[in-house]
């Protein structure tokens, strides 16, 4: 390789939700251009995904052949907003083009989706088959992608760094077969691995990094600072906007996605069993006026939508915005704050461009949420939901059964609730708790592995009530399921993409497509 022409370039790995332009790796490259280097950015998820879907050309599959013949008009109604007027039409080209993903992975024995990546005999929460990825590149069914298309990319942008952004266990296996296949092909560069994912198994106690020689360094945390410090640059700032590709059209979303993070951590921090708290995280926020600054500068051009990535905006900011209209219609996280309880509020917050809020209630019985430390008071929670429902603002609700804390009778309360107010919600995710591995309240109960792995985040465990995870999947089939009320909420998700598509089937968009 001749003289350095990048400081360093940033790889996202397949395969998580390419629905959106990822703000971590644009954060870090925006810190390296403000200090005078340079860096450049692969979004090797949305291209490798890409590349798969028109990779596959023949197949004995009636299925798999329909996908193939639709596969530009299934692509084509996946970007078009004009489509999220017809449910089943937008599902079907999801699910079709799902499909030629995993059609392309079969003869690798593995399986992959927009959301998922799985590969016979090899886990990613063990470190050895992380190694054995790295080992054997070629068994990955995304090497014809590194091969064909990133490597050329690799060599023209002459890298002094390469740093790869590790957020999903889904990307765990392609991550490490793409540092395999980087050590073969340009074996004297140096590589950081960073992210969610590094992070939390960094934050584990006894942590002993098992990719030493082959990764140059693990970075937690925010990796602005940590790339900084690593190129010898010294920096006052704490902080610095993304700064994003100029193909951000050509993600799997009808128009363009701006994810901002006004805040890292969460203000809350006393939820039991929470990530946050057993990971140390502190809790971070930018100063008003630069979050609008920000959305100002990088809403040009306009985006279709404004996607916030914070664990919780607090209500500090959302009185800031109430005041305001944003550049775009936005959607993120919330908590059932006092706010929400003002008509007002609400009705502000949707003339600032509030359109859906994602909000965890996880239970519908207030000794659970008491005991979890949520914060949440159930008469609340009912008047918040009336308000959103009056402002015309969507709630995207998020459920947890099996909580220690609770029993079968206490998880029908939670059923009656939601069935008490199915008119306010659109919809529903529940899930299964899992306990993570080293949580303070894991030492209480009697804990086992979901399966073997030395990176394995959470486990299983002996619920003090006899409520085991087998009888609360029962109960969520058989019992909560079974309501056409709350059933009709979970199908209205959009497969694979969930909430990341949710925004784009409120009236605010319906309605606008329809004049």
């Amino acid at each position: 390789m001749s003289a350095l022409t990048t400081d360093l370039l940033l790889i996202y790995p397949p395969a998580a939700k390419p629905a959106e332009p990822p703000a971590g790796v644009a954060q870090i490259k925006q810190a390296l251009q403000s200090h005078g280097r340079s860096c450049r950015v692969i979004d090797a998820n949305l291209e490798g995904q890409l590349y798969l879907i028109n990779s596959v050309h023949h197949s004995d599959s009636p299925r798999v052949k329909s996908a193939i013949r639709n596969r530009d008009k299934n692509l084509a109604v996946i970007r078009d907003i004009a489509s999220f007027a017809k449910f089943d039409h937008y599902k079907r080209a999801v699910l079709e083009t799902s499909r030629l993903l995993n059609a392309a992975a079969a003869p690798f024995h593995a399986a992959i989706s927009f959301t998922s990546f799985e590969q016979q005999g090899l886990k990613p929460v063990r470190s050895d088959d992380l190694l054995h990825a790295a080992e054997a590149p070629q068994e990955n069914p995304f090497y014809a992608y590194f091969e064909k298309k990133l490597l050329p990319r690799v060599l023209d942008s002459q890298p002094g760094i390469i740093g790869i952004s590790l957020i999903y266990l889904s990307q765990a296996l392609t991550t490490f077969a793409l540092i395999g296949f980087l050590r073969r092909h340009v074996p004297t560069i140096k590589i950081i691995l960073g992210g969610g994912l590094i992070t939390s198994w960094m934050s584990q106690p006894g942590w002993s990094d098992p990719f030493r020689g082959l990764v140059d360094a693990c970075i937690p945390g925010r990796g602005e600072r940590a790339v900084l410090e690593l190129l010898d640059i010294k920096t006052q700032s704490t902080s610095f906007p993304p700064s994003f590709e100029e193909n951000r059209d050509s993600y799997f979303s009808p128009g363009c996605i701006l994810p901002y993070a006004a805040s890292h951590g969460c203000y809350w921090r006393r939820c039991a069993f929470c990530p946050e708290t057993t990971e140390g995280a502190p809790f971070h926020t930018l100063p008003h006026h630069k979050i609008f600054d920000d959305l100002k500068h990088l809403s040009r051009p306009r985006p279709s939508l404004i996607h916030f990535l914070d664990d919780a905006l607090s209500p500090s900011l959302l009185h800031k915005i109430a005041q305001r209209r944003l550049p775009a219609p936005w959607y993120g996280y919330v908590r059932f704050t006092r706010e929400f309880e003002e008509l007002d509020f609400c009705m502000a917050l949707k003339t600032s461009g509030c359109i859906l809020l994602q909000i965890g209630l996880e239970s519908g019985d207030q000794d659970v949420l008491d005991k979890m430390q949520k914060g949440i008071e159930l008469p609340r929670v009912s008047r918040i939901l009336r308000n959103l429902q009056k402002a015309g603002i969507d709630t995207f609700i998020y459920l947890l059964f099996g909580t220690p804390y609770e029993t079968i009778e206490q998880a029908r309360r939670t059923v009656k609730f939601t069935l008490d107010h199915a008119d306010c919600i659109q919809y529903l995710n529940p899930a299964i708790f899992n306990m993570p591995v080293h949580s303070t309240e894991s030492n209480i109960y009697a804990t086992r592995q979901f399966y073997e792995g030395d990176l394995a985040l959470y486990h299983n465990f002996d619920h003090p009530k006899g409520w085991q995870r087998g009888l609360v999947r029962q109960f969520l089939q058989n019992e909560f399921q079974s309501h056409a009320a709350i059933k009709s909420k979970i199908l209205a998700n959009p497969p694979f993409f969930t909430s990341n598509h949710a925004p784009f089937f409120t009236d605010h968009f319906l309605q606008h497509e329809s004049k």
